[in-house]
């Protein structure tokens, strides 16, 4: 039963997603985008502290969903060292 409930817990989650994505695809005004972020920012914090999710789940759900609407990333970015920007 629990991860029948966490599945639908995810898919909703993902759907709440999906609309901010979009949402800021097609050029949406501020209050309307700030009160999505602030549906998605509150489920995941509930997900999380339910222990339902971990953040790594909710880390690739979000970099997915993104993908899926606004396409791949497009560039990889790497941490640099401190030794490395101390040296720069």
């Amino acid at each position: 039963m629990r991860s029948e409930k966490k599945a639908d817990l995810i898919a909703e989650l993902q759907r709440l997603l999906h609309d901010v994505f979009v949402a800021r695809e097609k050029g949406e005004n501020y209050p309307r985008l700030a009160r999505a972020h602030g549906y998605v920012d509150g489920y995941m914090r509930a997900l999380l502290e339910s222990g339902q999710a971990t953040k790594q789940e909710l880390l690739e759900l979000v970099a997915a969903e993104r993908a899926r609407v606004s396409g791949p990333a497009t560039r990889d970015v790497a941490m640099e060292s401190a030794s490395e920007i101390a040296a720069a």
